[in-house]
Order: C-alpha cells, then structure tokens, then sequence
C-alpha cells in the first residue's frame, strides 16, 4: 500500500481530485496518510479533516528563519513516513536535504505543458495570463518529479488542453484543472502505486 503525504498551500481542488480517485478505486493500492499545508486557512485542510485524513499547518512564519522552518518541514513530513509526496499546488520552495532525502518520491502537479510556461515565477494564475499573452494554441498540465531545479524533474504525464476564442486567464485555469490537473496527477499516484514509473537517466518511462 502506497503511503502518500499531499502538501498544499489553497483550496485543495487538487487535492480533492486525490481523494475522490482514492475512494473511486480510480487510484489502487494507495492511502493518503496526511495533509500538510504552509497556510493555516487553507481550505485543503478543512477537506482533510472532512475527510478524517490527519492534517497539520507548519508556516515558515512561526519560526525565525528559512533554515529552522526547513528543518521542521523535514521533521513533519518525516513523522508522516510518506512513500510518495504529491505537491498539490504547494508554494513553497522544497528544501534540498528534502529533495535528496526523498530523491523521486515527490512529484509535482504544474499547469502547463513543461518546459512552456514554467519555473521561477510561473505559478497560478500567473502561467495561464503568460500563455494568453503569448497567443498559444494549447496549453494544458505536467506532473513531474521533483529535483532542485524549477519545474526542472522528470515529466511522468502531460496532458493538453485548447485555448478556446474569449478564455480570461481564470476560465483557462478552470478549464486545464477540469481537463487536465484531476485527471492526471491521481493517474500518475496509481501508476506509481502499481510500480509502472521508473526513472532511468533523468527520463521516465512507463510500463504499459
């Protein structure tokens, strides 16, 4: 059974896609052990507990620096003993005795198709207003794993998405999380659970 820990810092919509997948059997061998968010009223910890899925807040503002608040991160996520880390919209630089300590264990969820629309500053509505300016076609989501780059990991699944005449940036978000986010982040949780993603070189494959 496959131990995973979400992290999030919002709503939860994403998280929420995990849960339903979870008890629709649409995600396998797999129970979600705990929800930490850097938010204390982040919807996504009132979903948790909805839920009874154990949650906790740990802010970088309760402690006096960076590097404190990263050793307690670590210690939290530590208790929760995860298999696997899904980032569900979770807007907080990981820190790298984390990354290493759980070296592709955790992935990431980013609305759009990577390397399009990604690292520093591209995030939330951010990504969808640039690829709006820009004029593209398609857009769409990425789960990756994570490595101490931006957006940098493994890609594990894309799925795209059309921009359609007259999108704002909050419908296009409405539309990849809709089309896109809730269905591939649990899809990659299941194909993980079942041992279909391997890593090899920086590139992943997956098992039919």
């Amino acid at each position: 059974m496959l131990r995973v820990l979400v992290m999030v810092s919002g709503g939860g919509t994403n998280l929420q896609a995990i849960i339903d997948a979870v008890n629709s059997r649409q995600i396998t061998n797999t129970e979600i052990v705990g929800v930490i968010s850097n938010n204390r009223s982040a919807y996504a910890l009132e979903r948790a507990e909805h839920h009874g899925i154990p949650a906790c807040c740990v802010s970088p503002k309760d402690y006096e620096n960076r590097e404190v608040f990263n050793e307690k991160l670590l210690e939290k996520v530590d208790e929760y003993d995860p298999d696997l880390i899904a980032l569900a919209g979770f807007l907080v630089v990981i820190p790298p005795a984390m990354i290493e300590k759980y070296r592709n264990r955790i992935i990431n969820i980013h609305p759009s198709l990577i390397p399009s629309f990604c690292g520093t500053g591209y995030y939330g509505l951010k990504v969808h207003e640039a690829a709006l300016a820009r004029g593209v076609k398609v857009v769409g989501a990425t789960v990756h794993f994570v490595d101490e780059g931006t957006d940098t990991g493994p890609i594990i699944l894309q799925k795209a998405v059309a921009v359609e005449d007259g999108d704002t940036p909050e419908v296009l978000q409405r539309r990849v999380m809709e089309q896109a986010e809730w269905i591939i982040l649990p899809k990659a949780i299941d194909l993980i659970a079942n041992g279909k993603v391997n890593v090899t070189d920086g590139k992943v494959s997956v098992a039919k």
